[in-house]
């Protein structure tokens, strides 16, 4: 099986806010390719143990293989479930208390590039995009297009796309659907790029990067698991355990920072990063993807 590639985002910043030493026990709640599990394990060697967590049964199955010793010897454990079930994941790998939980909101490079599933407009692939392919819970982008009216498009694609052209494409959409509907990543960056005016159909990647981002969001429920998620990952780590969240785009990280700063009135944590910390020019010339990451850390008192 191939093991889906996925570039650990702001490494070092990691280790440095979860503090991992021996025996100490982690929740990387979004395990993609593994780099920061790995990291994990080394530096909790010889005894420590992570809980890995991922939506999608591809990467599960592949870490499987890539870290069959850690597995077989019981220090890394996954599961395949969204983080959002967080609490009800905890007592069936016995980590009721854990020194650190992480959240690397990112999209794997797995899913832009070997998935298939319509993550990116760069290739024509089934419009699906959902993590887990299997879960009659979520909807595939393309149901979502084909069940929403032109409103209900226009406001998908302002909130979660921040789209300035939310409504001329969401109604080229309705109108496509009539007659064709949209089922591939070509067909709706084609009605992507036939809504916008002339002048700005030079850019229409953009706009596309917006509009697949919002469709994205929606048949995942992405905003609706990080709320869930959060007060469980707070509620698992023992006192002076840290709580380390990158997010990617600003309305995770929004949700982000309303969550600690309540969390931080209410005398439940300490902020360690009172502003977001970003990655270094260095890293970014070395990963384009972490251009736009923004990492925020908390202890609980």
């Amino acid at each position: 099986m191939s093991v889906p590639g996925h570039v650990p985002v702001m490494l070092n910043e990691v280790l440095e806010y979860l503090a991992p030493r021996p025996g100490a026990r982690f929740i990387d709640a979004t395990v993609n390719g593994g780099g920061h599990t790995a990291a994990l394990l080394d530096a909790t060697a010889p005894d420590g143990r992570v809980l890995g967590i991922d939506r999608d049964p591809t990467i599960i199955a592949a870490l499987h293989e890539r870290q069959a010793a850690a597995v077989a010897s019981g220090r890394l454990q996954l599961a395949n479930d969204s983080f959002a079930m967080l609490a009800e994941l905890l007592p069936p790998h016995l980590m009721a208390e854990v020194d650190g939980v992480l959240f690397d909101l990112g999209l794997s490079s797995h899913h832009l590039e070997r998935s298939g599933r319509g993550f990116s407009f760069k290739e024509d692939e089934a419009l699906d995009m959902r993590f887990d392919p299997t879960d009659p819970a979520c909807e595939s982008a393309a149901d979502v297009l084909a069940g929403r009216d032109a409103n209900e498009l226009t406001d998908i694609f302002r909130t979660y796309g921040e789209e300035r052209f939310a409504s001329r494409i969401a109604r080229t959409i309705v109108s496509r659907q009539k007659r064709d509907p949209i089922t591939t990543t070509a067909q709706l960056l084609g009605a992507i790029e036939q809504s916008l005016p002339a002048a700005a159909r030079w850019r229409a990647g953009r706009d596309a990067a917006r509009i697949f981002q919002a469709l994205r969001i929606v048949a995942n429920d992405e905003l609706g698991a990080v709320a869930a998620a959060l007060p469980q990952a707070l509620d698992a780590l023992r006192p002076g355990g840290r709580l380390v969240v990158i997010s990617f785009h600003s309305l995770e990280d929004r949700l982000v920072k309303h969550f600690l700063r309540d969390q931080r009135h209410a005398g439940r944590v300490r902020l360690l990063t009172k502003r977001p910390l970003l990655p270094s020019d260095a890293e970014i010339a070395a990963n384009p993807r972490a251009a736009s990451a923004k990492l925020r850390a908390a202890e609980k008192l």
